[in-house]
């Protein structure tokens, strides 16, 4: 990716607003992004509604699902004005909570394959206060429903007063904005909490109703985000028919890469190896061999396997970690004693001992095809146990258990080595002002070709044999 490109963001976007203008602002304002979102009627401590004119929007019939302009700034994407008997063909709330929603509704638009917009999942991050107003993630869900109350359609949503938490990155595009006079927070962010994995944003009920709900809720969603008056609106880490869908209606297309296995119908993990050139081959096999010369008792735990003990051992871990490299532990403990609770046949928790003490610990989701690897943490270092719990492991687990791939989380170039090949995410992003909008869009339409463009150059290092 074009270092040059991200260092150049924040003039590009200062220089586009010049011409925003600028009335005299409390200096306070300016720096306090909660103030002024209580003030606005937006308070992420003062209450856990945005406003009480939100909290139901009735929709139009969409029209053409790939119109040739973009939509105007100030109404819903390309909405068709219909009569007053058609009118309300389905009604969007806005929820306060994702407990306002049935699980068994959410959970038939969501779907079985990714654990991470599962009803429970994002119950255990909003009761554990892990994504919660008073952390900048207020819940803003919204479900469409049919003329007869039955839920078909449902997007995850936050309004969120940082950009903590999210692993795609518009910093740049927040300072530009604020150096210009602009108050980039809060604003709208659609994704599943804390983590950088891809999953449906737009989710439908399936059935005959199914297009008309997804559109019914990106018109929701605009909606709330204009009247509101927020920044703007993001939907991070979609898969790739929403991004060209939300693209197609106006959104700015955003996209970046991770490092993903692939499971080529391996029998074993002896099996992978023999795909990997010699070289490769001998540097897995010296790394394990290293990891297992160190003493420790490795042990994978799932469903009634894990207990609170075995959290206890984890969350230890995991604060230790982010204590050393100085980061912020977004998950509570009351978060994994949530998940133990709803989905721990979802959970695949992978534990190190030494001497009888848990001294590392990987804990991973686990989907319909996928194994998706979350978080790490280790008391202390020991020689390649990251790289024999986050990849190694995970790559037998999924050949056990005939998945597909194995997502391993955020950046890591030297996940390649290991196996691990680059793939594109995508985010797509709705932004109200239109010099912030149009210097986004110019800084984007460099930035997606240098990431096709890398993850081309990438792939070239690839460890696999070549095929004769």
């Amino acid at each position: 990716q074009d270092v040059d490109l991200q260092e150049a963001i924040v003039e590009r976007v200062a220089a586009a607003l010049e011409k925003i203008p600028r009335a005299p602002r409390p200096p306070h304002e300016v720096a306090n992004a909660e103030r002024e979102m209580q003030e606005r009627g937006c308070g992420m401590k003062g209450g856990n509604t945005l406003a009480p004119q939100l909290l139901r929007i009735h929709l139009i019939r969409l029209g053409d699902p790939t119109p040739s302009t973009p939509p105007c700034r100030h109404a819903p994407p390309h909405t068709q004005t219909m009569g007053d008997s058609e009118r309300g063909l389905f009604t969007a709330r806005v929820l306060s909570g994702i407990g306002e929603v049935r699980a068994v509704d959410w959970d038939a638009c969501a779907g079985a394959l990714n654990p991470f917009v599962c009803h429970a999942f994002l119950a255990a991050a909003e009761d554990s206060g892990s994504a919660t107003a008073e952390a900048g993630w207020m819940p803003q869900h919204i479900v469409v429903e049919d003329m007869n109350g039955r839920v078909v359609g449902a997007m995850p949503l936050y309004l969120k007063s940082h950009s903590q938490g999210e692993y795609i990155f518009d910093h740049g595009w927040a300072d530009a904005f604020e150096r210009a006079g602009g108050a980039y927070y809060p604003k709208f962010l659609s994704a599943a909490p804390f983590s950088p994995v891809a999953g449906p944003r737009l989710m439908t009920r399936p059935g005959p109703q199914a297009f008309e709900a997804r559109r019914g809720l990106i018109a929701a969603a605009v909606e709330l985000t204009e009247r509101a008056e927020v920044s703007s609106l993001h939907v991070n880490f979609l898969p790739e028919d929403e991004w060209r869908d939300l693209g197609d209606v106006g959104f700015l297309r955003r996209s970046d890469r991770q490092f993903h296995w692939f499971n080529d119908g391996y029998e074993d993990f002896d099996g992978f190896l023999a795909s990997l050139t010699s070289r490769k081959r001998k540097a897995v096999k010296r790394e394990r061999r290293a990891a297992a010369e160190s003493g420790l008792t490795i042990e994978i735990l799932t469903n009634n396997d894990l207990t609170t003990v075995h959290w206890n051992a984890f969350f230890e871990c995991y604060m230790a970690t982010a204590d050393r490299k100085w980061g912020y532990p977004y998950l509570t403990r009351e978060f994994f004693d949530r998940l133990g609770e709803t989905i721990a046949h979802k959970v695949v928790l992978m534990l190190a001992s030494h001497d009888g003490r848990v001294v590392a610990g990987a804990y991973n989701m686990l989907g319909g095809d996928a194994l998706y690897g979350r978080n790490w943490g280790a008391l202390g270092y020991f020689p390649f146990l990251h790289f024999e719990l986050c990849y190694y492991r995970a790559i037998e687990f999924a050949i056990d258990h005939g998945l597909a791939r194995v997502e391993a989380g955020a950046q890591g170039h030297h996940k390649i080595a290991r196996g691990y090949m680059p793939v594109h995410t995508y985010s797509a992003h709705w932004i109200r002002h239109e010099g912030l909008r149009e210097a986004v869009a110019d800084y984007l339409d460099h930035e997606r070709p240098a990431v096709d463009q890398e993850i081309e150059a990438l792939a070239t290092y690839a460890p696999f044999r070549k095929e004769d």
